[in-house]
């Protein structure tokens, strides 16, 4: 494996920790989706990287996906990537910015925003190694 695709793993991991510490606070919901988008983000960057399949300068989860799906095959929901996505970029500010329809991510959303990002960095460090 790369050096710089080990480098996008750890990274990933490094979110996925910080989520495991604020995963149960009800005032941190968002907060963990945008972890969770930035770990799966980092794991397809990881891919990308592994198998030379470009610079790709976005942060786009829908985007990323469609060019790792091509490589290898990871637990996707693409309407959970969408719904990341949304969230992403808005979710460190106040106010309704990155916040779902509905407001903030409940607390059983935000385990499964968790574990989608637990499952594609597993699954990708799985192939990758």
């Amino acid at each position: 494996m790369k050096k710089i695709t080990e480098d996008w793993l750890q990274s990933a991991e490094s979110d996925l920790i910080l989520i495991q510490r604020i995963i149960d606070q009800d005032t941190l919901t968002h907060q963990v989706a945008f972890h969770a988008q930035q770990a799966i983000e980092k794991c397809f960057k990881a891919i990308i990287e592994e198998y030379d399949l470009g610079f790709i300068k976005t942060h786009s989860l829908e985007t990323l996906s469609s060019l790792v799906k091509k490589r290898i095959d990871l637990p996707l929901t693409v309407d959970m990537l969408i719904l990341l996505d949304q969230l992403y970029l808005d979710a460190r500010y106040p106010g309704e910015m990155g916040l779902l329809p509905n407001g903030r991510p409940s607390l059983p959303e935000s385990r499964e925003f968790a574990e989608l990002a637990e499952a594609i960095h597993s699954k990708t460090k799985e192939i990758l190694q």
